[in-house]
């Protein structure tokens, strides 16, 4: 008998966050949906300097190169949306 496969386990390419593909002029709306806790301190570090202090907390960032670049490094811990379409 062969191990029977884990019914459900996705992983976190199935909780990534999709960064919109256009620059956003007023801004994207950072949703945390995930705890950092059993993460690394460098990804606490990033949810900090987002701006992001607890779960469920929801912030409007800026969309700059810098900003889509630390919501690149946490995305399978938050949801992106641009600020028009929330």
């Amino acid at each position: 008998m062969g191990r029977r496969p884990v019914v459900g386990r996705q992983g976190p390419k199935a909780h990534a966050a999709v960064l919109p593909k256009v620059p956003a002029k007023k801004g994207l709306q950072v949703k945390q949906v995930r705890s950092s806790s059993g993460h690394s301190d460098t990804m606490r570090r990033t949810l900090a300097s987002i701006g992001l202090r607890h779960h469920q907390q929801s912030i409007v960032v800026q969309d700059t190169p810098s900003m889509r670049g630390m919501l690149i490094k946490v995305r399978h811990l938050i949801e992106v949306t641009p600020v028009g379409e929330a």
